[in-house]
């Protein structure tokens, strides 16, 4: 065993040079803060610090889960995040698919441009555009005002607040997500469409039988990372977004988690529940992962 690793050493070596900082970066900005997790199990004060703190077991977990607020934080944030799942994961991949049959160079290098451009724009900045269109005085109402209709204010909307984050993200993102399609899509062997025209199948039916089935392991893998992340709904915009009007469709773990760990100071009450949206993240990718294996052939690992 000794003798495969310096082999391997000896062969591998710059490549493992090369990975050396990040290794270090990871291990120290996220594998050395882990032990904070034992503030989820104790009555944490800052003072007394992790090791000195008093330890309280679950209690914190029971406090929340017979909390009235974990029913309706947890209803938004699956709602959420299932909402921006069926809206913005197939969205990128109709992109991709798009251009990919657009022909003229120019036109295409031009829709890329646009549809990437949201993607750098700061998510502070982007609440700031939804504001300003969507505010009682926004640029929505006033179009509104001149059919005759009546002015609002979406944002204070519970039933609108939703949909203003699912697509707000998807035009922030649509672009930026359907690079990696593209690439794929590059990657797919013209030979392919070559032999299915010669058997007689137009654009759509090469679509069909040759470019999707080409993307497929691509679309697989984003799924499970995406599912993976299923409970960490975009909390940072819904947080610059939301108000206690909303609460009731808008406030989401993270949301929740912010106001009582920094704003309201109970930090192992915001940890247990910060750790429970962790376990179920993890436990969703795994299942995830293990579903598409068995049906697929293609995981993660």
């Amino acid at each position: 065993m000794l003798h495969r690793f310096k082999r391997d050493l000896r062969r591998n070596g710059k490549a493992y040079l090369m990975a050396l900082p990040a290794i270090v970066l990871i291990f120290i900005f996220c594998y050395i803060p882990m032990y904070g997790i034992l503030i989820a199990f104790q009555n944490y004060r800052p003072q007394l610090g992790v090791f000195g703190s008093e330890w309280v077991g679950l209690q914190n977990f029971v406090e929340f889960f017979s909390s009235p607020h974990a029913n309706y934080v947890i209803k938004n944030t699956v709602v959420i995040s299932l909402y921006s799942l069926a809206v913005g994961f197939p969205f990128p991949i109709i992109l991709a698919l798009l251009l990919n049959e657009v022909k003229n160079k120019a036109f295409k290098r031009t829709v890329q441009t646009i549809t990437y451009m949201p993607y750098f724009v700061s998510t502070v900045v982007v609440c700031g555009i939804i504001k300003s269109f969507l505010g009682s005085d926004g640029m929505v109402n006033e179009i509104g005002k001149f059919f005759g209709l009546a002015s609002q204010n979406f944002l204070s909307n519970p039933k609108l607040f939703p949909s203003i984050i699912v697509f707000s993200d998807l035009w922030q993102g649509l672009g930026w997500n359907s690079i990696i399609y593209l690439a794929a899509l590059s990657g797919i062997d013209q030979e392919l469409y070559d032999a299915a025209a010669v058997d007689g199948c137009g654009r759509l039916r090469q679509i069909w039988h040759v470019t999707l089935p080409g993307i497929v392991p691509t679309i697989t893998i984003l799924l499970i990372l995406s599912i993976g992340g299923l409970l960490a709904a975009n909390a940072d915009k819904i947080l610059l977004l939301y108000s206690p009007l909303t609460y009731e469709t808008g406030d989401v773990i993270g949301t929740f988690i912010y106001r009582q760990g920094l704003k309201g100071g109970r930090f192992s009450y915001s940890q247990a529940v910060g750790l429970f949206q962790t376990v179920i993240n993890f436990f969703l990718l795994v299942f995830a992962n293990w579903f598409s294996n068995r049906t697929t052939e293609t995981s993660l690992w």
